[in-house]
């Protein structure tokens, strides 16, 4: 693959998130160091965590319980599992760019890594597709979130993942785990639960789905649409996570919070859920 030296602009700043750097920060930092978790109520180290992506008005405060969990922590490599809520006639897709751009600084693309990737994924017949002008918030939205969570410099590796195939998915997961072999690393999987049910059946949805998620069934929460019992946008990018953690024997999930758009707006009747999950091993 190809990467272009300059960074990819932020489509989103200004309007998803402020696009003021002193008040973006200041407002993250308010959000993690207001989530009640204590360290006592787990064990291990931190693989993962699970966590929304819609504007910070809306689950900034749900985020900020899966931020709180990898506060001060160092990773050389975050890799960002999200959707891509665009039409694109490709099942993985990844961006041309070197870096990322948000009002916090720059965060570099890990190039190298990547490109082993797309190159392993490949020899499957999967191939990692690069775009150029893309749009999506669900990849942007985590950065300034790890940028002011993680202590030191670290580089991701951005995947927006289309196909909900779990033979291509598990193939992913361990493509992933071969190419982050001996690295310091953590997963991020991007999602929003329901959409635009009315709150209380939007609870039941999301409670299911949550229930899937602490289970580790990763086959659970990509059929849940289908079923027609729960739904999440970047489904595929929890499964992907819950693979890769599932190769560990001692991982465990932890339910940190869950809230819905309703707690910012007041409107039950339409209402987005959001949740917020961490993967220990």
């Amino acid at each position: 693959m190809e990467f272009l030296p300059s960074p990819r602009p932020s489509p989103i700043a200004g309007n998803w998130y402020s696009g003021d750097p002193v008040r973006l920060r200041s407002e993250i930092e308010v959000f993690i160091n207001s989530a009640k978790i204590s360290d006592d109520e787990f064990s291990g180290e931190v693989f993962g965590i699970i966590s929304p992506h819609a504007g910070y008005r809306y689950s900034g405060k749900t985020a900020g319980y899966a931020y709180k969990t990898i506060q001060g922590l160092q990773h050389d490599i975050v890799v960002i599992l999200s959707p891509f809520h665009q039409y694109f006639p490709a099942d993985l897709i990844t961006t041309p760019f070197e870096s990322y751009k948000t009002p916090i600084g720059e965060v570099p693309v890990a190039v190298q890594l990547l490109n082993e990737l797309a190159d392993s994924l490949a020899i499957d017949g999967f191939p990692v597709v690069q775009v150029e002008r893309d749009q999506e918030h669900s990849l942007e939205i985590q950065l300034p979130f790890l940028q002011c969570a993680l202590a030191g410099d670290f580089r991701i590796l951005p995947l927006m993942v289309r196909t909900r195939d779990e033979t291509q998915l598990q193939k992913l997961a361990d493509a992933l785990m071969h190419v982050l072999k001996d690295r310091s690393f953590l997963v991020v999987a991007s999602t929003d639960l329901s959409h635009f049910y009315p709150l209380d059946i939007a609870q039941q949805m999301d409670a299911e789905m949550l229930r899937r998620i602490k289970a580790m069934d990763a086959d659970g929460v990509l059929s849940a649409e289908r079923e027609g019992v729960a739904s999440a946008c970047g489904a595929s990018s929890v499964a992907v996570l819950l693979n890769m953690a599932g190769k560990i024997t001692t991982s465990k999930t932890y339910i940190l919070n869950y809230s819905t758009s309703a707690d910012e707006t007041g409107d039950i009747s339409s209402v987005v859920g959001y949740g917020s999950v961490a993967i220990f091993i």
